[in-house]
């Protein structure tokens, strides 16, 4: 078991074998955390090493006296420096954070009433999501998965309440065509 407190301290003294260790505990956590908003993988192990970068820099600063349990604590103060890595990277990177950008992956997928979200798998279900574009991946993860209200994803993307809402509506309509047109190919090929 790792003794959290000790590696913290140990990492706001610069040492390398609490970074190398507080490093191979954390980076799978990270990692997954960062494939939820890129489609790359050398993207997601760059915005993880950017977010490891930043926890060494400012360690220092975590305060395990707010919980009892460091461990959670230190997890969760981490996830929100990945996420804020991961939604920078997307301000700067993705020109269209304010609105729409369409494409004809996403856009023009037929519909059909078939319901089949029960034959896909997670691994099918999280690669359906990563075929959203950035800004609607970014809200959905931060609505869906992360559970932040609409007014805090404003503040964060630094986009109005209404755009938020516009574009998680967006991203829900078109990962429904995207799971959609998975199960329905699915159905054929097992046909």
């Amino acid at each position: 078991m790792v003794d959290i407190l000790t590696l913290v301290d140990g990492c706001s003294k610069n040492d390398r074998n609490s970074q190398r260790t507080l490093y191979h505990w954390l980076f799978g956590y990270a990692m997954k955390i960062c494939y939820r908003y890129t489609n790359h993988t050398h993207e997601a192990e760059e915005l993880t090493s950017e977010s490891f970068v930043k926890l060494f820099k400012n360690i220092h600063l975590f305060d395990n006296t707010r919980q009892a349990n460091a461990t959670m604590q230190l997890k969760g103060w981490f996830k929100r420096i990945v996420i804020n890595t991961c939604i920078d990277h997307i301000r700067k990177n993705h020109t269209l954070v304010n609105g729409h950008h369409p494409t004809s992956e996403t856009d023009n997928i037929a519909d059909s009433q078939e319901t089949g979200l029960d034959r896909l798998s997670y691994e099918e279900i999280i690669a359906a999501i990563r075929q959203l574009s950035p800004v609607y991946r970014t809200v959905f993860n931060l609505f869906v998965i992360e559970g932040m209200s609409h007014e805090e994803i404003s503040t964060q993307l630094g986009i109005s309440v209404g755009a938020s809402k516009s574009n998680l509506s967006k991203a829900r309509n078109n990962l429904r065509k995207i799971i959609l047109q998975q199960t329905a190919y699915t159905v054929y090929v097992q046909s």
